[in-house]
C-alpha cells in the first residue's frame, strides 16, 4: 500500500516538474525581445499602407468591370495520375460468366433429400452382388 502511495507521489512530483519546465519556455517564447519589439513596428507601418480592403471573388463572377478586376483565378489542381489505370489490362479473352451458368433441374431438391437413401442401398447392392 506505501509503494503504490509513493509510486502515485512520484508520477504526481515529475508531472508537476515537467508543468514547471513546460512554462518556463512558454514565458520565453512570449517574453519581448529588443529585436522582435521592433521587427513589429515596422510590420504594423506596413500593414497601415496595405491596409485597403480589397475583394477576392472566388465563387461569385461580379457584374461591376471595376470588381472583376478582384476575381481570383480557380487554382489550378495537380492531376492526378492513377498508376493502376495507367497500365493497361493484359488481353486475356474474357468468358462471359453467365455462359457456365446453367438453370437448375425442376427436381434438384428432390434428388438431395433422397441422396442419402440411394447411398445406404447402393451400399447394400454392392454387399448382395458380392456374396453371390
Amino acid at each position: 500500500m506505501a509503494t503504490e502511495e509513493e509510486s502515485i507521489e512520484q508520477a504526481a512530483a515529475s508531472r508537476r516538474e515537467r508543468l514547471k519546465a513546460l512554462k518556463a519556455a512558454q514565458e520565453l517564447l512570449n517574453a519581448p525581445d529588443e529585436d522582435s519589439s521592433q521587427a513589429a513596428e515596422n510590420q504594423t507601418d506596413d500593414t497601415n499602407e496595405e491596409n485597403n480592403p480589397s475583394m477576392k471573388f472566388r465563387n461569385y463572377v461580379p457584374h461591376d468591370k471595376q470588381l472583376q478586376e478582384g476575381k481570383v483565378a480557380p487554382p489550378v489542381l495537380p492531376k492526378f495520375e492513377d498508376p493502376v489505370a495507367a497500365a493497361p489490362p493484359a488481353s486475356e479473352e474474357k468468358e462471359d460468366p453467365f455462359v457456365n451458368i446453367a438453370p437448375k433441374k425442376p427436381n434438384w431438391d428432390l434428388r438431395r433429400d433422397v441422396q442419402k437413401k440411394l447411398d445406404k442401398l447402393e451400399r447394400r447392392t454392392q454387399k448382395a452382388i458380392f456374396k453371390l
